[in-house]
């Protein structure tokens, strides 16, 4: 079923109130940086511009939204930049919404942005992101997200990828260690890799969230599993159930979390 471990040697690099000024080296020259879409990102940011302003005080939900940014990753990356809005606008239903972005890539690269709500600085960070060829780093994403728990709670970890090439022990370890904090993990993976179901599978277990396929033919299946979680780390069930009367993605995402 579900198994995860791994807290790699250290936690992402954490990027304070913009995105990183320092690049890794450019791939060689056989090797194309493959660039994001702006287009995508301005449909994105457009949509963010619509959540509701910050309240003093307000209890804010978090999640960090964490991707496999390596070379064979473009596509996806392109329609999560876009689709990332789906959870602003669902949380604006319930209440308030910070999103952290992870993301690795390249020779160990593991990097993380600020918990945002603005669509600006949002904006600053993901365009200045490629995908590169390199391994995953699912253990760094999990550490990192037990780190940030340790401070202040994170309702839900969102993962997007295709692959996992770490100790399945590890992971699930790490998983164990996120499950204390009471964040579930929610991975939605596009293919059908064997060791990556495997994996994911354990890692949702673990930390009672959920694993959910998804094929890039039917690639806007991520758009309403991004709506379902933001309903569920906003509201809890109840706002997940009310979504799922509407959303065949989140009736979807709650068969997978009672699995």
């Amino acid at each position: 079923m579900k198994k995860t471990t791994s807290t790699p040697d250290r936690a992402p690099t954490r990027t304070p109130d913009r995105a990183p000024t320092a690049r890794p080296p450019a791939p060689a020259a056989d090797q194309p940086v493959a660039r994001s879409d702006p287009s995508a990102i301005a449909a994105f940011l457009d949509a963010a511009a619509e959540a509701p302003a910050p309240v003093a005080g307000e209890d804010r939900a978090r999640i960090v939204f964490a991707l496999d940014a390596t070379m064979s990753r473009q596509p996806t990356w392109d329609r999560a930049a876009a689709w990332q809005a789906e959870m602003f606008q669902e949380a604006a239903r319930v209440g308030g919404l910070d999103v952290q972005l992870v993301y690795f890539r390249g020779f160990g690269e593991c990097r993380a942005s600020k918990f945002v709500r603005d669509a600006r600085t949002l904006q600053a960070l993901m365009g200045k992101i490629d995908c590169r060829g390199g391994h995953t780093q699912i253990g760094k994403v999990l550490s990192h997200t037990i780190a940030e728990s340790r401070n202040r709670k994170v309702a839900a970890l969102v993962y997007v990828g295709d692959a996992m090439e770490e100790r399945v022990d590890d992971l699930a370890a790490a998983a164990g260690t996120l499950s204390l904090f009471g964040t579930k993990a929610f991975l939605f993976q596009e293919g059908r890799d064997p060791s990556a179901l495997a994996a994911f599978e354990e890692i949702a277990r673990l930390t009672k969230g959920a694993h959910v396929r998804f094929d890039a033919a039917a690639a806007e299946t991520l758009k309403g599993l991004l709506r379902g979680v933001a309903a569920y780390a906003t509201g809890g069930m109840a706002a997940l159930e009310a979504l799922a009367a509407r959303d065949g993605s989140a009736r979807a995402l709650i068969g997978a979390m009672k699995s």
